[in-house]
């Protein structure tokens, strides 16, 4: 069943009196932009900061991220304090690369996150979209794949880099230089917050603005001496782009560490290896060195691409893949 795409007062949830209802869309350190849903105005937005009982609170996630509902009560000045923290049905979120004790929302109630890449300028590379389905499948956030520039290459060429995943998940094809797919994507943005994600330099920003022209986000450019991307967007930020659709633009991620991933449950995230799990001869087969393994049976009959294979294979043994080191 899916999630509830909002999370509406309840029995179990009380508002503070005197308080009214907003949505974060972006954070600044200890102060937030806030958009009142009563406040219709095109990008009306309050700065708000937190109620000192909340800051108090011990939690190994963020308090407040982009894409909370929050209880605000408004201050002079078009201020506002953020008074309680609605709980989130669901969050993309990202470990510290260096411990396992911090996580970082990248977005709180998303319902779905757009994966984007660049079919070239960058290069992509698919282990490291591997790795943001990971993430998304951890946390059961449904996944789309754009693949964007695509009138710089040939369908043959796209598809022999991106052909894996069309039985698998979405894939949408666009040209934010031309146009091409954005009125399909924009259908399936519709109604929903959606997190758009994916390495820096493949035109999340020109992509969104090509989407809603009506908000101007910063772009950057590929470096010419090393083709990867210039960072632009410095943290994720939401926009309201149509009555009840949000898109978050977030920021270019440039690695990803694996060692949040529980070993046993890493074929799960998989989901084309599912239907063969339970079914090869050792009950806790690692589907890397067994005999009798339904898993390596499967890439063998053509079920389960090659390269998914090996790239599960590879985060089995422990690698990380990073944008430096593909």
């Amino acid at each position: 069943m899916p999630k509830p795409r909002r999370a509406e007062p309840t029995s179990s949830f009380q508002s503070p009196s005197g308080s009214h209802r907003a949505k974060v869309v972006r954070a600044h350190g200890l102060w937030y932009e806030v958009k009142p849903v009563e406040d219709h105005r095109a990008g009306a937005t309050i700065i708000a900061t937190m109620k000192g009982q909340l800051k108090k609170q011990k939690r190994r996630t963020d308090i407040v991220a982009v894409g909370d509902w929050v209880w605000i009560t408004d201050l002079p000045d078009n201020e506002a304090v953020i008074e309680v923290v609605e709980p989130r049905t669901s969050a993309l979120i990202r470990t510290a690369r260096h411990t396992r004790d911090t996580e970082q929302v990248i977005l709180a109630n998303p319902d779905q996150v757009l994966f984007t890449f660049a079919i070239t300028n960058p290069e992509p590379h698919t282990r490291m979209l591997d790795r943001f389905i990971i993430l998304a499948e951890m946390q059961e956030i449904p996944v789309h794949i754009a693949v964007n520039k695509i009138e710089l290459a040939t369908s043959r060429q796209i598809e022999e880099v991106f052909g894996i995943y069309r039985d698998l998940y979405p894939l949408h094809f666009v040209s934010a230089h031309t146009g091409e797919g954005i009125g399909a994507l924009r259908q399936v943005l519709q109604g929903k917050t959606t997190a758009v994600a994916g390495p820096s330099g493949v035109g999340k920003s020109t992509l969104l603005n090509a989407i809603d022209p009506q908000h101007r986000r910063d772009t950057g450019d590929i470096s010419d001496a090393t083709g990867k991307g210039r960072h632009t967007t410095i943290g994720s930020r939401l926009f309201e782009i149509d009555d009840d659709t949000w898109v978050a633009d977030t920021p270019g991620m440039r690695a990803l560490a694996m060692h949040a991933v529980d070993p046993t449950m890493l074929d799960h995230y998989f989901i084309e290896f599912r239907p063969f799990l339970g079914e090869c001869y050792y009950q806790d087969c690692t589907h890397v060195h067994e005999p009798s393994c339904a898993v390596k049976e499967a890439v063998e009959s053509g079920h389960i691409a090659p390269e998914r294979y090996a790239s599960y294979v590879s985060l089995r043994a422990g690698e990380e893949l990073t944008q430096e080191n593909p």
